[in-house]
């Protein structure tokens, strides 16, 4: 079975057009190749990053929840929910966009505020504690949250320049050598024809 090629006409000018474009082709796949290559970096670097937030945000969680069931059994859940209602936000957050190789996820900034005093009266000091540890764990899982969702966003560009580099690899520019290779030999064999003409109308010219 033949091989498949563009349906362009065999002439000089298709053939340096089709030429040109094949270089463009070319450069541009190892580009992608390359923004291929440091997009696996990254997802690397980011999965490090995103196991040991994960471990850290656990573990802080368990410290946190445990303190409150402590402070749970002391104050009751009525006095519990009190409590919160008069206690302010403990931490602050904030979120901006950042790109990294044309892939753009929030970048999360959170820190810790300092915690004011919601009254004596029906508190128990089991409270401090966990509205502290509570905070700790959001830091981590808001710090979490933006590498997950990077990780995520990356790996998806890394999956996309992956299939562009081996279309552009395995289909579109073989199509194009091949297209290239076929008018080289259609200008070839031609050129000879028409030399062979040439030979055979100077020989009856001699005769």
């Amino acid at each position: 079975m033949a091989q498949q090629t563009l349906r362009v006409p065999p002439t000089k000018n298709t053939l340096l057009t089709l030429k040109k474009q094949a270089h463009f082709l070319e450069q541009g796949h190892d580009l992608l190749e390359r923004k291929r290559e440091l997009l696996t970096r990254l997802v690397y670097e980011r999965i490090g990053d995103y196991r040991r937030l994960r471990t850290e945000a656990e573990q802080a969680l368990q410290r946190a929840y445990r303190l409150l069931a402590i402070t749970h059994l002391r104050m009751g859940s009525r006095g519990l929910e009190q409590a919160a209602l008069g206690a302010d936000p403990a931490l602050s957050v904030e979120i901006l966009p950042r790109r990294s190789l044309g892939v753009e996820y929030p970048a999360v900034t959170a820190d810790r505020l300092p915690l004011t005093p919601v009254g004596l009266f029906g508190t128990d000091a089991s409270f401090d504690d966990a509205r502290t540890a509570l905070a700790e764990a959001a830091v981590l899982l808001a710090r979490l949250g933006e590498v997950e969702i990077a990780l995520h966003r990356l790996l998806e560009e890394q999956r996309k320049a992956q299939k562009r580099v081996n279309a552009l690899k395995y289909n579109i520019i073989p199509l194009y050598r091949r297209t290239i290779h076929f008018i080289q030999s259609s200008l070839e064999e031609e050129e000879r024809n028409t030399l062979f003409q040439v030979k055979i109308l100077r020989e009856r010219a001699t005769v």
